[in-house]
């Protein structure tokens, strides 16, 4: 009985025609043995499995070839040639930088560089994965790689371009390998299923390419196990059965079942596949796989993306016909949704069978218009009968600072919430632009007047009278800042979870201007927009506690200078100086240190 050997060694290209996938490089190579142009070190990098030491292995067989073929092949023939196909060839030296990375190990090749080849014009050192080298033996190989001796070539091999130093990238002419095709790998793998004897099936050598992803020796590790499984006869069921591929059957079945809004027949092709050991993510990903597919057959400038065999292209171009456009832009990004979330959804088959519902929905007429386009209904607000006319016109978005007052040396704004009786936790309040004083402290700034935004809430339209809601009562007890500051204080308190809002209201503290006016500094629009999202509950709060509620707020943005932010303990004792001198005395008379 004969040894085996695996068809990714038996198979293993010993010619540049034979090499799959890399027409251009090998043409390149060929031209440069041509004209006898050989630099002194190469670096082949690209994908695993595409043919980077295969391609070593030939260029330094064909250079050191008696004589070569009219198309730049080795002959074969030679004493060179068949020392390298009986793998006693002193002139190729081959190691591996993975388990050889050490500055010794580059030390004894640098002293196997000094020898001249007994046979032939070069010694060719193809160094495999050298990425792995040390900092220190790429620094040892430097010198010897950048000057070699006239018969020394160097071939370096890699996966992980990146991760080669900038230095030795720039002493190589560097050849990037591509994925190979599908095409090309199913092509190859009809080829060696013919030397074989082997009968296979079209659409079953496809999907072994696929399932290679761009590497020739991976494909052919595939072929051999398939093989093995179906004992010499290639078929599809046998490949998506030993490979755990997901018949694309299913996903043909469950974009017609999308089209006619089928809502229960997608789900019990999803059971179907569950019960057929399959994973939920794994599901996903194909079916944005195929309705990627779908996509680029509508368009024949996209079809060559389009990576499968000739019968089931059909297929897809026939269904890609039924499915618009817009249907599978949006069908596409809620897989892809679904793809991203399903490592953090507790309840993963819920988040499956919840996105197939919604694909199903997408071409219902009560979602999408009969164009596919997603219908938005967009109804104004009715004004209310007591709101202010100008009120009613006003625009809900905030206009920017320089636009909503005239350019001066100190723009300034500010922001008014006033409360009314008919205040409900229900209501909403609504921007309106009024003029209001400034605070107290900022008349003496020779600046246009402050735009204010008066807050009101929104008065219900008018009810039946059986239904409308008692009016409250007008409460207007007087109150001291001593007593707002207190309540103000103790609604922090009632929100222990709102970290944001109790920062604020504890940093930025409220003024009186009148008996019925306060207001409140704040240093950046987030805090406004803070205390505007639970106005309701802290104005009922405040009016509880006061028993008034004929007040109202304004809040308003520190300017640029306005506020002194004290960043360390020597500012703090500034500032105790400039309000009290005896500080500085104390100072200097006890010789204190900040702590």
């Amino acid at each position: 009985m004969d040894n085996y050997i695996v068809s990714a060694r038996k198979y293993r290209p010993s010619t540049f025609r034979s090499v799959v996938g890399q027409k251009a490089l090998t043409q390149t190579l060929k031209n440069a043995i041509d004209s006898q142009k050989l630099a002194h070190a190469y670096l082949f990098c690209g994908p695993r499995g595409v043919g980077k030491t295969s391609c070593a292995r030939i260029f330094a067989k064909t250079i050191n070839c008696f004589h070569p073929t009219e198309n730049g092949e080795a002959c074969n023939e030679c004493e060179s040639c068949r020392a390298f196909n009986e793998q006693r060839s002193y002139n190729i030296i081959e190691l591996d930088a993975a388990s050889n990375n050490s500055v010794d190990d580059i030390r004894t090749l640098i002293d196997q560089v000094r020898i001249p080849p007994q046979i032939g014009q070069y010694k060719v050192f193809i160094i495999d994965e050298v990425h792995m080298l040390s900092a220190a033996a790429f620094n040892a190989f430097l010198k010897t790689l950048e000057e070699p001796p006239h018969h020394a070539i160097f071939i370096l091999a890699t996966t992980e371009k990146h991760k080669i130093l900038p230095t030795i990238l720039s002493r190589c002419q560097v050849y990037d390998f591509q994925r190979i095709t599908t095409a090309d790998i199913a092509e190859h793998l009809q080829y060696v299923a013919s030397q074989e004897g082997i009968s296979a099936e079209p659409e079953a050598l496809n999907v072994i390419a696929q399932k290679a992803d761009g590497g020739m020796r991976d494909a052919l590790s595939i072929f051999d196990q398939v093989v093995s499984f179906s004992g010499g006869n290639i078929t599809y069921k046998s490949v998506i059965e030993n490979l755990n591929v997901l018949d694309y059957e299913y996903y043909f079945r469950l974009v017609d079942a999308f089209l006619q809004n089928d809502v229960p027949q997608a789900l019990m092709i999803f059971k179907e596949i569950r019960d057929n050991g399959f994973e939920g993510q794994f599901f996903i990903g194909g079916l944005s796989r195929h309705l990627r597919d779908l996509l680029v057959c509508k368009d024949p400038v996209t079809l060559p993306l389009l990576e499968v065999s000739a019968s089931v292209a059909q297929r897809y171009g026939e269904q890609a016909q039924k499915c618009p456009l817009p249907f599978l832009y949006r069908a596409m990004e809620l897989s892809n949704r679904c793809d991203l979330d399903y490592r953090i959804s507790n309840n993963k088959q819920f988040l499956v069978e919840l996105t197939l519902i919604q694909i199903c929905q997408i071409t219902t007429p009560t979602t999408a218009s009969p164009e596919g386009q997603p219908l938005q209904k967009i109804t104004p607000a009715a004004p209310s009968a007591t709101q202010p006319r100008q009120g009613s016109q006003a625009q809900p978005q905030q206009a920017p600072p320089h636009a909503a007052a005239p350019q001066t040396s100190e723009p300034q704004a500010s922001y008014r919430i006033a409360a009314t009786p008919a205040m409900t936790p229900g209501t909403k309040p609504s921007a309106t632009h009024t003029p209001a004083p400034a605070p107290a402290g900022t008349a003496a700034k020779k600046s246009a007047p402050p735009v204010r935004i008066s807050i009101h809430q929104k008065h219900e339209e008018s009810q039946p009278e059986e239904a409308a809601p008692a009016t409250p009562a007008i409460l207007d007890t007087p109150f001291t800042i001593e007593a707002l500051t207190a309540a103000w204080l103790e609604y922090t308190q009632t929100i222990p979870t709102e970290v944001l809002l109790v920062n604020t209201m504890q940093s930025c503290r409220p003024q009186l201007i009148d008996d019925h006016t306060f207001v409140v500094s704040v240093d950046s629009q987030i805090q406004v927009d803070c205390i505007n999202e639970h106005f309701h509950e802290l104005m009922s709060y405040l009016q509880t506690a006061l028993k008034n509620n004929q007040f109202s707020m304004q809040l308003r943005i520190y300017q640029t200078g306005e506020k002194d932010i004290i960043f360390s303990p020597k500012d703090v004792l500034i500032k105790m100086i400039e309000k009290n001198p005896d500080v500085k005395n104390l100072y200097d008379t006890f010789d204190l240190e900040i702590a």
